[in-house]
C-alpha cells in the first residue's frame, strides 16, 4: 500500500518526507484555502520538491463536464503530465472522467461513498477511486469496509482502477487497509505521526539509554567507546 500525504503546507510535507517512507502528495480545495495563497504558487513549490515523477493530485473545482476537462488541462500545463487530476464521481464528474481517460489523463475519482460510485468511475477510466473512510462512518456505514469492498470489485472485474483510502481519524483504521492489501492512502500528517507514536517505545529507548550509559558513561553512545 503507497502511504501519500494529505496536506498542501510546504513545510509540513517536507518533515514527513524526512521521517516517513511517503510516496506522493493529495490536496484538495479545503486544503488548499488553508494555505492562503495562489493555488498554482502552493502546489507548484510542492512539485518542486516532491520531483516531476511523483504523484500529485489536484483537483477540479467546476461543476460541469466540459469545464471539469479544461480545468484538468490547465492542472497539467502547470504541474506537469504526471499529475492526477482529482474529479469528484457525480454525473458530470463520470462524463468528465470518460473524456479525461479517452487522453490518457491520470484521473483520481475523489468524494467517493458508495461501492458503486467506485465501480462506474472504474469503468470510465480512473487511475485511482478515493473513498472517504471517517466521511462514510460518520453517515451510519462502514468506512472500511466500503473501501474493502471496492477493492475487491476493482479485482474481480479486472479493472485496473485501484483504491486510495482517504478521510482517516485514527492510525487503526490505516492498519485495517494496510493489511488489506489496497493499493495507496493518503493520510494526515497527525495521523501518520500516530503510526508510530506509542509510549512503549519510548520507554524502552529509556530503558536501553540508561543502562548503556551506566557502562560507559552519561551521554555515551556507540561512538564513543
Amino acid at each position: 500500500m503507497k502511504l501519500i500525504v494529505d496536506f498542501a503546507n510546504l513545510d509540513r510535507i517536507k518533515e514527513m518526507y524526512a521521517y516517513y517512507p511517503i510516496d506522493g502528495v493529495t490536496t484538495n480545495p479545503s486544503i488548499l484555502a488553508k494555505e492562503g495563497k495562489n493555488p498554482y504558487e502552493v502546489l507548484k513549490a510542492i512539485r518542486k520538491f516532491i520531483g516531476k515523477d511523483a504523484e500529485l493530485h489536484v483537483q477540479v473545482v467546476s461543476k460541469d463536464a466540459e469545464s471539469m476537462v479544461r480545468e484538468a488541462h490547465k492542472i497539467q500545463q502547470e504541474l506537469g503530465p504526471s499529475t492526477y487530476v482529482k474529479v469528484p464521481v457525480s454525473r458530470e464528474g463520470l462524463k468528465a472522467i470518460k473524456a479525461l481517460a479517452a487522453e490518457g489523463t491520470n484521473i483520481t475519482a475523489t468524494a467517493v461513498y458508495t461501492q458503486m460510485q467506485a465501480y462506474l468511475a472504474g469503468k470510465a477510466g480512473a487511475s485511482y477511486a478515493a473513498p472517504y473512510v471517517n466521511r462514510i462512518d460518520n453517515i451510519g456505514a462502514d468506512g472500511i469496509k466500503v473501501a474493502k469492498d471496492i477493492h475487491d470489485i476493482f479485482k474481480k472485474n479486472d479493472l485496473k482502477t485501484e483504491v486510495l483510502a482517504a478521510s482517516f481519524k485514527n492510525s487503526q483504521q490505516v492498519l485495517e487497509l494496510a493489511k488489506y492489501g489496497v493499493g495507496a492512502a493518503t493520510v494526515a500528517p497527525d495521523v501518520i505521526e500516530g503510526l508510530i507514536k506509542l509510549d512503549a517505545v519510548d520507554c524502552a529507548i529509556k530503558a536501553f539509554t540508561k543502562d548503556f550509559e551506566k557502562l560507559c558513561g552519561e551521554g555515551k553512545t556507540m561512538l564513543d567507546c
